[in-house]
């Protein structure tokens, strides 16, 4: 029997990826009482939910699919190509960008959500990853995304790609809307100097109190 391997190894990291987010909601539920907003009381964020979390579960399943049928040739499941080279390098990435995922929870800590709360005010971070990019984990989420259309090179998975990289555009601007309100001018000057999922400096974010302008 006959295995795609580049699509169980996307498969793997993938789920291994949003197992490790369930993990974080039940952590935080369990300390703080409520689940990170993994279902957000605010009603826009609960609607992208009910798109995002079935391309998720899709996002999982497909490469698995592609996998075990590599020879087969469904709807939308056909492959584009087959470069060893570049699916492994595309699967070799895609590790990269969940091991860096790893760190930006961690700097996260007790400050990771998966939402908005309007009700809510959790620290500003902006040291570590998030000293070059606003939105690291989002950026890093669009890497993961990129390689597994790579890897897995199906219409299926371009759909689930391009769902993913729509609302993760429209989430992080929401959010940013959201901070500002929070955080005010401390937020706005951290907007300024740093950028949305590419660094737009070397020297990463200065605040004023570290002399920053």
């Amino acid at each position: 029997m006959s295995y795609y391997w580049p699509g169980i190894c996307i498969g793997l990291l993938v789920g291994a990826y949003w197992a490790r987010v369930l993990r974080l909601v039940f952590k935080t539920r369990k300390r703080a009482g409520h689940g990170a907003n993994f279902l957000p009381p605010e009603p826009l964020g609960r609607v992208l939910r009910i798109i995002w979390y079935p391309a998720v579960v899709a996002w999982i399943i497909l490469p698995f699919v592609t996998a075990r049928f590599p020879r087969v040739e469904f709807i939308g499941f056909r492959m584009m190509w087959n470069d060893s080279s570049i699916v492994w390098c595309a699967v070799a990435i895609a590790a990269i960008a969940f091991v860096a995922t790893l760190v930006c929870w961690k700097k996260m800590g007790r400050s990771w959500r998966m939402g908005i709360d309007p009700n809510e005010r959790t620290q500003l971070i902006v040291t570590g990853p998030y000293a070059y990019v606003r939105h690291p984990i989002y950026a890093l989420q669009c890497v993961l995304l990129v390689t597994s259309f790579i890897a897995v090179p199906t219409i299926a998975m371009l759909i689930v790609v391009a769902i993913g990289f729509s609302l993760l555009q429209w989430e992080a601007r929401r959010e940013e809307r959201y901070l500002v309100e929070k955080h005010g001018a401390e937020y706005e000057d951290y907007l300024r100097q740093v950028g949305r999922f590419v660094p737009r400096t070397r020297d990463g974010y200065r605040s004023r109190a570290q002399g920053g302008t």
